[in-house]
C-alpha cells in the first residue's frame, strides 16, 4: 500500500481485556508489519543540531485505541469488505508462539472464524478509518 497522510489514517486496535504486555506486544508487531508492507509511511532520517542521525520515523499520528474482542473481529470483517482499507490482524495463536516457524505450523492448520484477535491495524481512507473507529477509547 502506498500512504498518503493527506488522504489515509492508521491506526492500531487493541483488544481492551489484554494485559499490557502483551498488548504492547501486539502493537510493536502491527507497527513493525506497517513499516514494511506501507509505502511513505516511515519518513526519512533526520539529523540533530550537533549531526546526530535519527532514524525516519512514521509520517502520521497512530492511535492505539481499544476495543471489544468482538468489535475486532468486525473490524476485520469491514476492512475484507472495503478494498481502499488495508488491515493487519494479530491473533493470540501468534503471541502464544516460541518461534515464527511454530506460529506458522499453527496457522495453516487453523480456519479464520476460530482464530481469536487480540488487535488489528487499519489503513485507510481517513473517512473510512474514522467511521469504524471514531467512538472508541484511546489506549492509555
Amino acid at each position: 500500500m502506498h500512504f498518503d497522510a493527506s488522504q489515509h489514517r492508521c491506526t492500531i486496535v487493541i483488544n481492551k481485556d489484554l494485559p499490557a504486555g502483551l498488548a504492547i506486544n501486539a502493537a510493536s508487531v502491527i507497527g513493525i508489519s506497517f513499516g514494511r508492507t506501507t509505502e511513505i509511511l516511515v519518513g526519512p532520517d533526520r539529523r540533530s543540531a550537533d549531526e546526530i542521525n535519527y532514524p525516519g520515523v512514521i509520517s502520521s499520528p497512530l492511535p492505539v485505541l481499544l476495543a471489544s474482542g468482538d468489535y475486532i473481529r468486525e473490524l476485520q470483517r469491514a476492512a475484507s469488505e472495503e478494498e481502499a482499507i488495508y488491515a493487519m490482524p494479530f491473533s493470540a495463536l501468534a503471541q502464544s508462539c516460541k518461534t515464527y516457524e511454530e506460529y506458522g505450523e499453527k496457522i495453516a492448520a487453523a480456519s479464520s472464524e476460530n482464530i481469536e484477535l487480540v488487535a488489528i491495524g487499519l489503513i485507510g481512507p481517513k473517512k473510512k478509518i474514522s467511521r469504524l473507529t471514531g467512538n472508541l477509547a484511546l489506549f492509555r
